[in-house]
């Protein structure tokens, strides 16, 4: 049994944001902060007061995390950033909406006193005197106190605060994690009421201190238990505090967050037995679950569902099979053709993302090369003739400008250019792409060709693929690079232009040149010529795509399963010395590297050949290092075990924060069933004679802060994890449970029966079956918060063959 928290995270878009650049506008972008950790920036919107980022994330976390917070910033080029304003949504405001927080919310002005963070380690105790007690604070050691300095430090020092009286520690320089050791008395009198209250400030020479924290101490509490110990989490000083909304701006979020206590496998067998079952059988079974399903679930919670079930059937080995079921059902209550997946049906989400999980290296591949050429031209491209703007074109000689008929044509040729770059990409790829995607389509051809098998029809099967391929795959990843990990950043008004209209041909090739999607924008008419052609070339790609034997799919899968796909790869740089002196950038050298599921490789280029360089059973963490540490707040350190067990560290340096949270939420994910993963760790360096985080003298000291092997973002080719998805589908499905009851009833109605059971007592009817399962795993998860173990499933299912 385990205990998991994730946060579903989608920062929609800002309004009314104050302009902080001399030309009246601010450049906008969103660091996300848990517990003041920095995990997610959004790319930068220039030269806007109301940005739109649109971008979606999934953070996987530890249960005890407090807060989220998202800082609105403004990208400066020549001095730091600003900050414009921010929200803080805490876990318990989360945990009140069970279907997620969504809307908008005010920016709030960032106090100093409130960006506090991390913990102190204290030991408190009432020690009896012979004519009155005395209380004993003993002031260990903090960890991941605010930087407050310019170095990426700061100067901590504590105030212990105790009926009037006031004593402080010695200042240890430079230090988020101070070890002081000092211990103070104060007499405690009979019957006193008074907090003690330990305050964590940075000490300054020439300005005020900074405040750092504080943790305020029961002493009431403290006579009873006479001695507690352990750490405390600094608290913002509340009574400082003047927050205001001013005229900051909004902010539009939709955040949820989902506490799952996962069970034992056993305990999701009988029910991912019996959707296996249904999968297996097909429409040759009873067919009742996944139409029931589907008819129970909401509208806006079927793209959660339908990523739950692909994810659950992935790892059963039977996604096609399920993606099959639905194309069936689909098409068994479609009469007209021309409607055929074109809603936001069960089968239409799934199939949507299965291309996201199965598909989306592919996707690369194809688009990447033309996607990069758009964003390095910035080409001004306009078809439209309403929308021409010659001004912003140039000059095409040295006095004259561009006519109007020059600028559509110019911006057709380049359009042509992109569309035959893209197919010519696509029919070379046939092979390319992944077995399991062909088997897919493969498979929805012959369904819809099956179902309308008519002349008239015979471009619905070309269709049926293309409008997944081309409309949900292909043309939003061109409309949206940055939302499909394509680019880093969102495209400037220019490019967006261009990367719209591309689209809309490649939708427009999609549907197969018909008069109705060419009938929409009669200025799309000179690249017709060209989308005819395409067509052409789509048909004969889809052909071949769908032709290709399935021993032939066999053969290459296997050849596929040998070799160890990146789990993630890009360029690095490394650090070349052990750590001596001043360390600068220069220190670092920039090679490729690669990781799998078996080493963290590198080479010289990505196309060089790599050299095994960490292998995957030796990392023991992977963690961020401090900011003063190499000047640079994008370093990470890969602490593993050489070959004769000796601990060592390598320094890698990252260009942006998200490339750093990528890293190492695959680093994590890979490693995190390795044994001696460490608990503890220095987010220092070794310089000179000692630690320069926590000052420690002893290199091989255990380390100053907690690792944070558990946090982990969500990516498209994360492995999966087969009982968090049942677990999803089990508490999705309790949510409908009087829906499925009564539908039970309705579909016995209907058959004059009651249920009727086998011999071992469990009911037949697969609806029935699925009800009694969810009692079994309602009765489970009572017992695993009474702290008793998990009771084995009563109605176990045998799987027909």
């Amino acid at each position: 049994m385990a205990r998991r928290s994730s946060l579903s995270i989608r920062i929609v878009e800002g309004k009314n944001l104050p302009a902080k650049d001399i030309t009246g506008s601010s450049d906008p972008y969103c660091i996300v902060k848990v517990d003041n950790e920095p995990i997610i920036r959004t790319a930068t919107v220039w030269k806007t007061l109301c940005p739109f980022w649109g971008e979606e994330y999934q953070v996987h976390l530890p249960p005890t995390f407090h807060a989220v917070a998202f800082y609105v910033m403004d990208e400066d080029a020549l001095s730091r950033d600003d900050v414009i304003g921010k929200v803080c949504l805490t876990r318990d405001m989360l945990a009140s909406h069970p279907k997620g927080f969504s809307g908008w919310t005010h920016l709030m002005e960032v106090d100093r006193n409130e960006e506090v963070q991390g913990e102190i380690h204290l030991r408190l105790e009432v020690v009896p005197g012979t004519h009155a007690s005395r209380l004993r604070c003993s002031v260990l050691e903090a960890r991941d106190l605010a930087p407050k300095d310019r170095n990426g430090a700061s100067d901590p020092f504590v105030r212990v605060h105790y009926n009037g009286r006031t004593q402080e520690t010695s200042v240890v320089k430079k230090s988020c994690y101070p070890r002081w050791n000092e211990t103070f008395e104060f007499e405690l009198e009979e019957g006193a009421t008074e907090a003690l209250s330990v305050e964590a400030w940075d000490w300054d020479l020439v300005s005020r201190n900074d405040f750092l924290g504080k943790v305020v101490v029961n002493v009431q509490r403290l006579r009873s238990a006479q001695q507690e110990e352990g750490w405390f989490r600094l608290q913002p000083d509340q009574s400082k505090s003047q927050r205001g909304e001013g005229n900051l701006g909004s902010l539009q979020l939709e955040v949820r967050l989902r506490d799952e206590t996962v069970l034992p496998s056993t305990c999701y067998q009988p029910l991912v037995q019996l959707l296996c079952q249904e999968v297996k059988l097909g429409t040759q079974g009873p067919g009742q679950l996944i139409p029931v399903i589907e008819e129970t679930t909401s509208a806006e919670c079927r793209q959660e569902v339908a990523t739950t079930l692909l994810k659950l059937f992935l790892g059963q080995g039977l996604a096609k099979d399920f993606l099959d079921l639905l194309f069936q059902l689909e098409l068994g209550r479609t009469s007209e053709a021309n409607t055929l997946f074109r809603s936001n049906s069960l089968a239409s989400k799934s199939m949507e993302c299965f291309l996201k999980v199965a598909g989306m290296r592919y996707l690369h591949g194809i688009l990447g090369p033309i996607i990069d050429r758009v964003f390095e031209e910035k080409k001004y491209v306009e078809l439209d003739p309403s929308k021409v703007e010659v001004k912003d074109v140039g000059c095409s000689g040295l006095h004259r400008p561009q006519t109007e008929a020059e600028v559509l044509e110019q911006s057709a040729q380049t359009l042509r250019t992109h569309l035959v770059a893209l197919l010519s990409a696509l029919c070379r790829s046939v092979r390319a792409c992944p077995a399991v995607v062909r088997a897919t389509f493969r498979q929805l051809f012959r369904r819809v060709r099956e179902r309308f098998p008519s002349p008239q029809h015979q471009n619905v099967p070309f269709i049926a693929v293309t409008s997944f391929l081309c409309l949900r795959f292909f043309s939003p990843a061109i409309m949206s690079p940055k939302l499909f990990h394509l680019r880093e950043r969102h495209a400037d008004a220019r490019t967006s232009r261009t990367l719209l209209l591309l689209a809309k041909v490649v939708q427009n090739v999609g549907n197969l040149d018909t008069p109705v999607s060419r009938a929409k924008e009669a200025w799309m008419e000179p690249l017709q010529p060209t989308v005819r052609q395409g067509v052409a070339q789509l048909k004969d790609f889809i052909t071949k795509l769908v032709d290709i034997e399935e021993k032939e799919e066999l053969d290459l899968q296997r050849a596929l399963n040998s070799q160890a796909p990146p789990v993630k790869e890009g360029p690095l740089f490394i650090h070349r010395t052990k750590g001596k002196g001043p360390l600068a950038s220069s220190s670092f050298k920039k090679l490729y590297f690669s990781l799998s599921t078996e080493a963290l490789s590198f080479a010289k280029t990505s196309s060089s050949k790599k050299s095994a360089f960490i292998k995957l059973a030796s990392i023991r963490a992977a963690e961020k290092v401090e900011e003063k540490s190499f000047g640079s707040s994008h370093v990470m350190q890969v602490i593993y075990a050489d070959d004769v067990g000796r601990s060592q560290t390598v320094y890698l340096q990252c260009k942006c924060v998200n490339e750093l949270n990528q890293w190492l939420s695959a680093l994590r994910k890979v490693s995190i069933n390795n044994t001696g993963l460490l608990g503890s760790y220095h987010p220092g360096i070794f310089r000179g004679d000692k630690w320069s985080c926590c000052h420690q003298k002893d290199r091989t000291d255990q380390g100053c802060d907690r690792t944070h092997s558990r946090v982990t973002l969500q990516e498209w080719n994360d492995p999966l994890d087969h009982d968090l998805e049942a677990q999803l589908l089990y508490k999705h499905l309790l949510g409908v449970e009087v829906a499925l009851r009564e539908k039970q009833r309705l579909l016995s109605g209907e058959t004059g029966t009651s249920s009727p059971t086998d011999r071992g007592g469990a009911p037949k009817d697969p609806l029935a079956q699925l009800l009694c399962v969810l009692q079994d795993l309602r009765e489970a998860h009572s017992s695993s918060v009474a702290g008793a173990p998990p009771r084995e499933p009563h109605h176990l299912l045998e799987l027909q063959t």
